[in-house]
């Protein structure tokens, strides 16, 4: 089976990806992020009241009409305290950003065009116009308008309105439900001490995170050996979980104890395709199990990592009715890059802002799949297609961010 390129491999597994239909119930402390499921309508209008924008003073604008004129003060109006009298003509109520507009009044005179005079009177020293600092009943929504649709990502602007249209709960789509298998005699949990020939499990936490902040529900099913009965049990118990996605980590390969792919085989999983034209993560395998989406990670944590990165946070996102996003960008070699062979290459680098805001890369020295330290100081990865020619010092190449960089 020949190597698929990156790109098709993406198109491919997206193009299965049914986004989920099941939808949940959360409160506005829990919606954070979520995809709305339904359109949601104020139940009030907003403002409910005409109101101040300012504080002054609440008057008729024919008592302002001209510059000098002096009223007297005979109340006050402030946030949730409306002022409940009448005033005359030549008259003002005092008014604070907010509190209701009396029934009298149409323009609020701004505290800093106002003299105050002796006897609670004041002067104007500005012209006003009419309706100037006047917030109209009704001015944001309406009660019964729609103002949020169904698929809208919920983030803070959109929490905050809903929360004033007096939205205590509403419908989400559920997140996508990811199980995550690790498989491997030499693996342990953290925190256990390894034997002569173990090391510590740690792909499981790198991709579950990843997984989360992509919108997934992850859940942990924890290690297998290599053993084809305990792999095949993991699976058929991971079947009985209502899940979207099955991440399997390691044993996907051709080796003697590469048993992941031909346990799921016999499982029942139809292979779509399997080995990327890519480094680090060759060994990538994607099939289904009925309606569930396979991926099988390759064991080496910064592989599993990249691949992760490259195809399951798209799949989360597809599968969360969530925008994808874009991690790619135009950037500058800060040192000269070799040319490339027939695979695309993810170089882990240093990622720096320049004085113009463009990103300058810089590879480390040493790229081995199993190096986790690196993959924690790199920035981002320096994207190298296949048979990418050299790149001189100062010229253009791309890069897949995975933080901030440094200014």
């Amino acid at each position: 089976m020949s190597l698929l390129p990156v790109a098709d491999a993406l198109d491919r597994l997206l193009s299965r990806a049914k986004p989920t239909q099941r939808t949940e119930t959360v409160s506005l402390h829990e919606a954070q992020g979520r995809v709305l499921a339904e359109d949601i309508a104020a139940r009030l209008t907003q403002p409910p009241f005409d109101n101040s924008a300012m504080d002054g003073y609440a008057v008729r604008h024919a008592d302002i009409a001209t510059l000098g004129a002096i009223l007297k003060v005979v109340g006050l109006s402030s946030a949730g305290h409306a002022f409940e009298s009448s005033a005359g003509p030549g008259e003002a109520v005092r008014i604070f950003t907010g509190a209701p507009l009396p029934a009298f009044a149409d323009t609020v005179l701004l505290q800093e065009d106002a003299e105050k005079l002796d006897d609670g009177r004041i002067r104007t020293t500005f012209l006003t116009p009419k309706g100037r600092h006047v917030r109209p009943r009704g001015q944001d929504f309406s009660e019964g308008e729609t103002v949020l649709k169904a698929g809208a990502v919920l983030d803070a602007g959109r929490l905050t309105v809903a929360a004033a249209m007096n939205h205590p709960t509403f419908a989400v789509y559920a997140r996508p439900r990811i199980a995550v298998l690790a498989t491997g005699d030499e693996l342990v949990p953290p925190g256990t001490p390894p034997g002569a020939s173990q090391i510590i499990a740690s792909n499981t936490y790198g991709v579950s995170a990843l997984a989360r902040a992509a919108g997934a529900e992850v859940i942990d099913l924890g290690i297998v050996g290599d053993d084809k009965q305990a792999i095949l049990a993991a699976v058929r118990n991971a079947l009985t979980l209502d899940i979207d996605v099955l991440v399997t980590l390691g044993g996907a390969s051709v080796g003697d104890f590469d048993l992941v792919q031909p346990v799921l085989g016999e499982a029942g999983m139809e292979l779509d395709f399997w080995r990327i034209a890519m480094r680090p993560g060759k060994p990538l395998m994607v099939g289904r199990l009925g309606d569930i989406q396979v991926l099988g990670l390759p064991g080496n944590p910064v592989s599993s990592l990249v691949c992760s990165l490259l195809f399951l946070e798209p799949l989360v996102r597809r599968l969360a009715r969530l925008p994808a996003k874009n991690r790619r960008h135009p950037a500058v070699a800060a040192v000269p890059l070799r040319e490339n062979d027939q695979r695309q290459d993810y170089v882990r680098a240093r990622i720096a802002r320049g004085p113009a805001g463009d990103l300058h890369v810089t590879p480390f020295g040493k790229q081995d799949s199993s190096m986790m330290k690196v993959f924690a100081e790199s920035e981002g990865l320096l994207i190298r297609a296949p048979h990418a020619p050299a790149v001189p010092e100062g010229d253009p190449c791309e890069v897949l961010l995975l933080r901030e960089p440094s200014a």
